[in-house]
């Protein structure tokens, strides 16, 4: 058991903060309350803040390894643009270094899994960052499937001179797949039990039945607002539950995301440079959305971005006029409702699991630290070693 006492805990639905004292058992949060007492491990964070353990909500960590090089990256499985069966779970290595940084700023919860050179890449997973074994760390499996629009698809078939050459292209093979797995599922569901009338199963479309049954998202990398505007037309027409990632330009049509009740997933914001279809980065972006009444979360997409800079990405938002409260649900509790495992972390609530960051500061503060990270109930990380 561990007690930390007189904290200025952060309460992700008030945006207060509140002095009190939390006691964790068995790895999960029992008991919240002004006065604690008793004769376990104490941490006294007097004076200090007290967070939900952050959550990075897209990264390719452990997919793409650090220092490696080509030997670590398997991000993208180049040899079929559609790739909805591949499972991030599969290709993740906890053990590169991202997930050692991510513990030391206080990232609890990632969600990784392929990138975004397919027009389907496969499903991400949310994960803890603690641990040597992937599957001890699952939060959540198959949280969303990843597709992708624009110039990552287009110029890595295009230039080998395989389809997709073109935007419309990406559209018309995404929308066959769906069509194909649409009557794939209808066929299944007439099968009943009955083998016979089954046809010869197929994995690809098998995986893509719970996006059309709508009990998993499917998350779309766009950045240019036609490649938005295109996904939220297929959506409709298939009835899916979306998630847009980055959503460079969906400060300009914040109404129609609003509308589709699509989640944004924004950053990294960093750069301009990067590609053409970034041209419009602002972080402008995350103030705009949120007061359209889009639910919006941050992520680094490390290693593209280091996941040491969630924080900063953070309080960078804030700097363009974000309220400070939203920023911080914007790296917690959002990033945990959109992906739907809120029920385990994202708010420092009884039941759920332990998961908790301890700074003299707040994330948005750009001389930030963690002081304490705990994950699991577990003191992963202290910054004086101790």
């Amino acid at each position: 058991m561990l007690l930390i006492k007189n904290g200025n805990v952060f309460d992700t639905k008030t945006g207060e903060y509140n002095k009190l004292d939390i006691l964790i058992n068995d790895g999960k949060i029992e008991k919240i309350s002004s006065s604690i007492n008793e004769d376990v491990e104490v941490i006294d964070a007097l004076g200090m803040n007290v967070y939900p353990g952050f959550i990075d909500a897209h990264t390719h960590m452990g997919v793409m390894e650090l220092v490696i090089g080509p030997d670590g990256y398997d991000n993208n499985e180049m040899a079929d643009p559609i790739n909805p069966q591949l499972r991030g779970i599969d290709c993740i290595n906890p053990q590169t270094r991202s997930y050692e940084d991510a513990r030391s700023v206080g990232v609890t919860t990632v969600v990784a899994g392929p990138g975004s050179q397919n027009i389907i890449g496969g499903t991400h997973v949310a994960l803890k960052t603690s641990g040597y074994r992937v599957d001890d760390m699952v939060v959540k499996n198959h949280v969303a499937m990843k597709c992708a629009f624009g110039e990552n698809p287009k110029k890595s078939y295009g230039d080998r001179g395989i389809a997709p050459n073109t935007r419309r292209a990406q559209v018309a093979m995404l929308r066959d797949t769906l069509y194909k797995a649409k009557e794939y599922m209808k066929m299944k569901d007439a099968a009943g039990d009955d083998l016979t009338k089954m046809g010869p199963v197929d994995i690809k479309l098998e995986a893509l039945i719970p996006v059309l049954k709508r009990e998993m998202p499917i998350k779309g990398h766009a950045h240019r607002a036609d490649d938005i505007l295109n996904f939220l037309r297929v959506a409709k027409e298939f009835n899916l539950r979306i998630i847009i990632v980055h959503a460079t330009e969906g400060h300009l049509i914040a109404d129609k995301l609003a509308s589709a009740n699509a989640a944004c997933i924004l950053g990294p914001s960093f750069s301009d440079g990067l590609k053409m279809e970034m041209k419009n980065v602002t972080f402008k972006t995350h103030k705009i959305l949120h007061e359209a009444g889009v639910k919006i979360a941050i992520q680094t997409d490390a290693p593209i971005s280091p996941v040491l800079d969630l924080p900063l990405m953070a309080a960078m938002a804030v700097k363009e006029g974000l309220d400070e409260a939203e920023a911080i649900r914007a790296i917690t509790i959002n990033a945990a409702e959109i992906y739907g495992f809120q029920d385990r972390v994202g708010s420092i609530d009884e039941g759920k699991d332990a998961d908790i960051v301890i700074s003299k500061s707040t994330p948005l503060d750009f001389e930030y630290l963690a002081e304490i990270v705990i994950i699991n109930g577990r003191k992963i990380y202290s910054r004086l070693g101790v």
